[in-house]
């Protein structure tokens, strides 16, 4: 049939399985918009910026495991969308991003509202394209959209100059597409399966360990039963979380630098890792020379690049996490292994039921254990948790349990302020039947507050909670803690009433001043079919440990006071 570019954009979107995009439009984007305008079998929401238009799209896919689109114009629409596809990038989310772009022939003269995004989003997307025929642009799409969801999972952006909007082509979409020099590696080597399975059988501390990858390859069910036949004690990272059941017996926590301390035992001291789609960043190492000091490590990843990259592999294997993880538990029943009841699961269960975390303070400011503890009783069960970057995202890690994939949503790597109520958006249209909570600071509110419009607007009613304590909370506890409490540029003054700005943009909105009103508040929410803010203050001096110290070792971690009964059986239980 013939089309617009533009039809063909949204055309592929739809035959790709995708019901929802995200964008904010411009001059250099009026084409494709103007075919949104009479476009019935897609939802376009408009966001309030374009960087909550990525974010959002990240939500999407976050959620659902399809790829989330957005869209911007030229020049500073795409600029404003670099940040969402770097988070997306570091995390591995599939989105596609698509830019505006001044018409072909001038390209290169600094037209309005021309910039370079082909080589601005060149190092932060897995591939980028800059579509000069508009006659390439169904081939372009296809592989645009297999490349975001294949392999190890990314970001693609596409340059869309305006008059290529415009032409009119012949549309025939291909339902596959060969990418030459394309072709990811899914099966493990045999061989090398079955050694790792003999490592496993004979190892004596064990230890899984699990990443975004899970996720990404819903291996999430043969991880927890790898874990189950070998009665092995597991870690999950801040991006697999989910991807074991929280409560589970066997299931330790998240590791690393704002991690449990049960859970960095068990790495300090295993002697066997296995590492499943996870990359070993400094925030999981802590100081790399120091990191699993007894251990020999077997990572699977799909990506080539991150083996030996920053952790050397005692035996690396290349392929998709849930197929690896097929073969090597089908390798194991051949070997005949079986759950064990060793001295060393024994103790990283005591270890692990030493814990005295207290849920139920009662000061006031409330604390946000007692908020989360709350908030995880209340919830309902279909509920995604989304948050934000600061000290509530990592009580959150702690305090918030959740039993399956997909439920909890952050940024990772980037660790970009201002993604969560965006996200929680994108979360929200992906999964209507789920209730979606955006876990706030006031900070990152503060940055993208004006989304809450996109909320009411869009009928995609969220719960946001706020923790307020008038600082940028972690960079305070960092200035705190190491830099002789000289706190610059982290105090934000007056901060507006939140609970009428949710009002203001038509949302409802409570404050929460005791903890016997936390449940109450929290039921008000999940009963209101509308965006619904909680503000809570809380004490600034309350930091987010356990901790370690920036360039410190897992083994050193800066103990919190709930800290006392695992520190001595850590010590008693050391190798």
């Amino acid at each position: 049939m013939k089309i617009s570019g533009g039809k063909a954009v949204l055309e592929a979107v739809k035959r790709e399985g995708i019901g929802h995009m995200f964008g904010f439009p411009g001059g250099a984007v009026l084409p494709f918009y103007d075919e949104i305008a009479a476009e019935t079998g897609l939802v376009h929401i408009l966001t309030r910026h374009e960087q909550g238009a990525g974010h959002a799209a990240e939500g999407y896919a976050r959620a659902s495991g399809k790829t989330g689109v957005c869209v911007s114009t030229s020049g500073p629409g795409g600029t404003n969308l670099t940040t969402p596809v770097a988070d997306a990038f570091l995390d591995s989310i599939p989105i596609l991003a698509i830019t505006g772009q001044v018409v072909t022939d001038l390209i290169g003269n600094d037209a309005f509202q021309e910039a370079d995004l082909f080589g601005i989003m060149m190092p932060i997307t897995k591939h980028n394209f800059k579509v000069l025929d508009a006659n390439e642009l169904p081939h372009i799409l296809k592989m645009a959209f297999k490349l975001t969801h294949t392999g190890r999972p990314g970001p693609v952006h596409i340059d869309l100059p305006k008059d290529v909007q415009s032409a009119i082509i012949d549309f025939n979409y291909p339902d596959d597409i060969v990418i030459p020099g394309y072709q990811p590696n899914l099966r493990g080597h045999p061989n090398q399966i079955k050694r790792a399975a003999e490592m496993l059988v004979n190892a004596e501390r064990p230890l899984l360990l699990g990443g975004g990858g899970l996720i990404s390859s819903s291996a999430h069910q043969e991880f927890t039963a790898l874990a189950e036949m070998l009665a092995c004690p597991a870690v999950t990272t801040l991006m697999a979380k989910g991807a074991m059941d929280e409560n589970h017996p066997l299931h330790l926590g998240q590791p690393g630098m704002h991690g449990r301390q049960v859970a960095n035992y068990a790495i300090q001291n295993a002697d066997l890792i296995l590492a499943v789609g996870c990359r070993f960043d400094d925030r999981i190492t802590g100081k790399v020379q120091t990191f699993a000091p007894h251990a020999k490590i077997i990572h699977i990843d799909i990506d080539t690049a991150e083996l030996g990259k920053n952790v050397a592999a005692t035996l690396p294997i290349v392929g998709d996490a849930r197929l690896v993880l097929q073969d090597l538990l089908a390798m194991l029943k051949k070997l005949n292994a079986k759950a064990a009841d060793t001295e060393w699961k024994k103790r990283v269960h005591a270890i692990k039921e030493a814990c005295n975390c207290n849920y139920a303070y009662e000061e006031t400011p409330i604390r946000p254990e007692r908020i989360l503890y709350e908030l995880g009783l209340c919830a309902p069960k279909n509920s995604i948790f989304v948050t934000e970057v600061g000290q509530h995202q990592m009580f959150a890690m702690h305090f918030i349990k959740v039993d399956g994939p997909r439920k909890y949503i952050s940024s990772g790597g980037l660790g970009t302020m201002g993604f969560g109520l965006p996200a929680a958006i994108g979360a929200k249209a992906a999964r209507p039947d789920a209730t979606v909570i955006d876990i706030s600071g006031d900070g990152s509110l503060l940055m993208v507050n004006q989304e809450m419009a996109t909320a009411v607007e869009s009928n995609l009613p969220v719960v946001i909670t706020v923790f307020n304590n008038s600082w940028l909370g972690m960079v305070r506890q960092w200035q705190k803690m190491f830099f002789g409490k000289r706190y610059s540029g982290t105090h934000l003054g007056q901060s507006p009433d939140f609970v009428k700005l949710a009002e203001a943009y038509g949302g409802e909105g409570v404050r929460i001043e005791k903890p016997g009103e936390i449940k109450e508040g929290f039921e008000r929410a999940f009963k209101a079919n509308h965006l619904f803010l909680l503000e809570i203050d809380i004490d600034p001096e309350w930091d987010c440990l356990p901790m370690v110290p920036p360039g410190g070792s897992n083994s050193g971690m800066i103990p919190s006071k709930a800290c006392t009964n695992v520190v001595k059986k850590m010590h008693e239980y050391k190798y």
